[in-house]
């Protein structure tokens, strides 16, 4: 991963709102979340959180798909993984260590 790919991840979450959107699309897995189930869930009018939404999709942390009439967003896991992996690659002098080797998500499908 690139610094500036990084950069881009860490600031889309470094918003309170955006880091609890993400991590409700992460809980919800890879099916996924309505956009009318996010603004629910989290309570955010529709509009502030197609600005979030569209945040998150730019730094590619989250994508969106359609289905029938509902846009669903679900979280890029790939995404999440290769973030993890970037922040912690030269932990423990480069050695592998226990917090290193628990970074990867898979998803239960």
């Amino acid at each position: 991963m690139e610094n500036k790919t990084a950069v881009t991840a860490l600031a889309a979450l470094a918003q309170e709102t955006r880091l609890s959107l993400f991590r409700a699309l992460i809980q919800a897995g890879p099916d996924g979340l309505a956009a009318g189930k996010i603004s629910e869930m989290l309570g955010i009018s529709p509009s502030s959180l197609s600005f979030h939404l569209k945040e998150l999709v730019h730094a590619g942390l989250i994508e969106s798909r359609n289905e029938s009439r509902f846009v669903i967003y679900s979280a890029n896991f790939a995404a999440m993984n290769e973030l993890l992996a970037f922040l912690s690659e030269n932990c423990c002098g480069g050695n592998d260590c226990s917090a290193a080797s628990v970074s990867r998500c898979e998803p239960q499908t």
